[in-house]
C-alpha cells in the first residue's frame, strides 16, 4: 500500500508519482476517446451510409443517435460503476474500466455497419464514465493533506487536455499517412459481420488508437495500492453499503441536485456547441477555398481518371481536407483546455470558496460562447501567421471557449470527492458526472443536431445553421449554470474522513 506524504506537503514516493502516472493516463485517454468522436463521425457516417447525403434525414438521424446512444448508454452503467466503486474498491473498477474502454476503441475500428459502431462506441463510454469516477475518488482518498491532494486533482486532471491534443494530433496523422499503414480487413471467421469498405480510411485508424492505455496498464497494476481509508472501513466492518436514496436525503439532496444540474449545463456547453464544429467547417469560407486549392493541385492527376473513379477520389480529398481543418481548430480548443486546467489547478489552492472559483470561468463564458460560435465561425478573419500556419479570430474564439469550459471539468474533479463520505464518494460522483454530464450533458449535441433543423433557425446551409444553434445553446448553458452557482455548498474538509 502507497504510503502518503506527511500532512503539509513534500515530494511524491515512488509508488505515490506511479499513481499520477496511471491516473494521468487515464484522464488523458478518457478525453481522447470521447473527442474522437466529433472527427471520425462526419467521415464515417459517409462512408457506412453511402446512399445517405450529408445533411439527409438518415444522415442527421444517424449523427444524433451517434452522440446520444452512447453517451446514455455510458451515463447509465457508469452510474452502476460509481456504486461498484463504493463496494468493490477504487483500484479494481479503475483497471478493468480502463480495459474495457481501450478494447471497445480497438474494435470499433473494424466497424462494418452503423450498428456495429454504435454498439462498440457504448462500450468505450461505459468504461470511460466508469474510469473517471473511479480515479477521481482513489486519487482523492490517497493523499489526504488538502493542498497537496488539490495539486494532484488538479494537475493530473490537466492530462485530460492533452489527451485532446493527442487526439488531434492522431486524425491529423491518420489523415496523412492513412495509405501508408496496414489496410484494416476483418479476418475471415468475421465474414458474416460484413465488408469493410475504407479498408485505409484515417478515422478508423483513429479509433483503433484508442487501444494504447491499455499496454502500460497491463504492466503497472500489480503496483497499484487500493484506497487506504476505503480499505481500513472495508476491513473494519464500518464501510456503509452505498445508497442511491441517501443522496437525495435531506443532508445531501441539495448537493445532489445541483451538482448534477450544473456538471450537466459544463458538459452542455462542450457537447452542444464546442463540439459541433467539425459539423460547422465544411461550410467556412476558408474549407470551401482549401478544397478548391487541393482539388487544382490534383488537376491532372485526377484528369486521368474515370468519371466515376474521379468522383470517389474528389470525394475523399474533401473530406481530407476538411478534417485537417477541423482538427486545426480542435487543437485550439484543447490547448485552451489544456490551460484552464492548468489554471484552475493554480487557482484551487489559493481561492476558498468554491462558488467564486466557478464563477471565474462561467461569466466570460456568456459573451465568448455566442461570439464564437454565432459570429466568429461564420465571419472569419486571419489574425497572423506563424511559419507557413494562420492564426485566425476562430482560432482565438475557441481557445477562450476550451479554457473557460474545460476548466469547469477539473472543477468538479476537486469539488465533488470533499461532498460526499467514503461510502458515498462513488456513486454520488458518478450521479453528477454520468446522470448530468454524460446522460444530460452530452445530448445536447443531439439537441443541437435537432434544432438546427427547425424552420426558424437562421442559416441558408445545414453548417449556418449548427453554427447559429450551437451559439444559442453556448449561452443558455452558461448562463443557467452562472445562476446556479449561487446556491452550491461550499466544501468541509471533514467530509474526507467521514
Amino acid at each position: 500500500m502507497a504510503t502518503t506524504t506527511p500532512a503539509g506537503g513534500g515530494g511524491l514516493s515512488r509508488v505515490e508519482w506511479l499513481i499520477c502516472i496511471v491516473a494521468a493516463i487515464g484522464f488523458a485517454f478518457d478525453i481522447y476517446e470521447l473527442l474522437m468522436l466529433p472527427l471520425i463521425l462526419p467521415p464515417a457516417l459517409t462512408e457506412l451510409l453511402p446512399g445517405s447525403p450529408p445533411g439527409g434525414a438518415e444522415f442527421r438521424v444517424w449523427r444524433a443517435l451517434m452522440f446520444w446512444v452512447p453517451a446514455m448508454a455510458g451515463g447509465l452503467f457508469g452510474l452502476y460503476g460509481g456504486y461498484l466503486t463504493d463496494r468493490l474498491g477504487r483500484r479494481r473498477v479503475l483497471t478493468w474500466s480502463i480495459l474495457l474502454y481501450a478494447g471497445s476503441a480497438f474494435l470499433a475500428g473494424f466497424s462494418t455497419n452503423m450498428v456495429m459502431l454504435i454498439i462498440l462506441r457504448s462500450t468505450t463510454f461505459i468504461g470511460v464514465c466508469v474510469e473517471f469516477v473511479a480515479a477521481v475518488a482513489w486519487l482523492a482518498e490517497l493523499f489526504p493533506d488538502r493542498e497537496q491532494r488539490e495539486r494532484v486533482l488538479g494537475y493530473t486532471q490537466a492530462f485530460s487536455s492533452i489527451g485532446g491534443l493527442m487526439v488531434a494530433a492522431a486524425f491529423t496523422l491518420a489523415n496523412r499517412y492513412a495509405g501508408d499503414l496496414p489496410p484494416i480487413v476483418l479476418p475471415g471467421f468475421l465474414d458474416f459481420l460484413g465488408e469493410i469498405r475504407g479498408t485505409h480510411a484515417p478515422w478508423r485508424y483513429t479509433l483503433m488508437s484508442g487501444l494504447v492505455p491499455a499496454l502500460p496498464l497491463i504492466i503497472i497494476r500489480p503496483f497499484l495500492p487500493e484506497s487506504p481509508i476505503w480499505a481500513q472501513k472495508k476491513a473494519a466492518g464500518t464501510l456503509k453499503r452505498p445508497s442511491f436514496t441517501e443522496l437525495f436525503s435531506p443532508a445531501l439532496a441539495r448537493t445532489t441536485w445541483i451538482t448534477t444540474l450544473m456538471v450537466a449545463l459544463g458538459y452542455g456547453a462542450a457537447f452542444g456547441a464546442i463540439q459541433q464544429l467539425p459539423q460547422i467547417v465544411p461550410g467556412m469560407a476558408e474549407t470551401k477555398s482549401a478544397i478548391e486549392t487541393a482539388k487544382a493541385a490534383k488537376q491532372e492527376e485526377l484528369a486521368k481518371l474515370p468519371a466515376e473513379r474521379r468522383g470517389v477520389e474528389e470525394k475523399k480529398l474533401s473530406q481530407r481536407t476538411t478534417g485537417q481543418i477541423a482538427s486545426n481548430y480542435t487543437f485550439a480548443q484543447e490547448i485552451g483546455g489544456l490551460v484552464g486546467r492548468f489554471v484552475l489547478a493554480l487557482l484551487v489552492v489559493r481561492i476558498v470558496s468554491r462558488r467564486s472559483l466557478i464563477r471565474i470561468f462561467q461569466v466570460p463564458g456568456l459573451i465568448v460562447m455566442p461570439l464564437t460560435f454565432g459570429y466568429l465561425a461564420l465571419n472569419n478573419q486571419p489574425l497572423f501567421a506563424v511559419g507557413g500556419y494562420e492564426i485566425t479570430l476562430l482560432h482565438a474564439g475557441m481557445f477562450c471557449a476550451g479554457l473557460l469550459t474545460v476548466a469547469q471539468f477539473s472543477f468538479w474533479g476537486n469539488y465533488l470527492p470533499t461532498v460526499y463520505p467514503v461510502h458515498l464518494r462513488g456513486t454520488g460522483e458518478s450521479v453528477a458526472h454520468n446522470i448530468g454530464g454524460r446522460m444530460i450533458g452530452t445530448s445536447f449535441a443531439a439537441l443541437t443536431s435537432i434544432c438546427s433543423g427547425l424552420p426558424f433557425v437562421p442559416g441558408a446551409t445545414d453548417p449556418e445553421r449548427v453554427a447559429y444553434t450551437a451559439a444559442a445553446i453556448g449561452l443558455l448553458v452558461y448562463l443557467v449554470g452562472y445562476l446556479l452557482s449561487f446556491l452550491l455548498p461550499e466544501t468541509r474538509e471533514e467530509t474526507m474522513h467521514e
